[in-house]
């Protein structure tokens, strides 16, 4: 499996806020998305969620997003290794999965092209 980058997940209050800061930081522009009840911001190598509390509680167990260049060979090398997919892969912009580590571990797998996914 080809790791391309990781981004930094950072759950926040109010997205617009949020975002002023991080393009500051970063100085690139936010690409904005939203997921069900969630609204999310990818800035450089941070994305930035906001939104309904309950879908947010899962979101913020993941430790990182990681991009990969294929994530059905993700998904194949997760199950060999003793990972637990607990969702996906799903379309997204791109695709994504989650997959539970054996040592606990929650992890977000994106395409690689996803914007945020460093």
């Amino acid at each position: 499996m080809e790791i391309l980058g990781t981004s930094l997940r950072v759950c926040v209050d109010d997205l617009d806020a949020a975002v002023g800061v991080y393009e500051r930081l970063t100085g690139e522009r936010a690409v904005r998305s939203r997921r069900g009840g969630v609204s999310v911001a990818a800035v450089g190598a941070f994305l930035l969620m906001s939104g309904d509390e309950a879908e947010l509680e899962l979101l913020r167990k993941v430790t990182a997003t990681i991009a990969v260049k294929d994530v059905d060979e993700a998904h194949r090398t997760l199950t060999e290794v003793g990972a637990r997919i607990l969702a996906g892969p799903l379309p997204t912009p791109g695709r994504n999965l989650l997959a539970l580590h054996p040592d606990g571990t929650i992890f977000e797998y994106v395409d690689g092209g996803v914007p945020g996914a460093r």
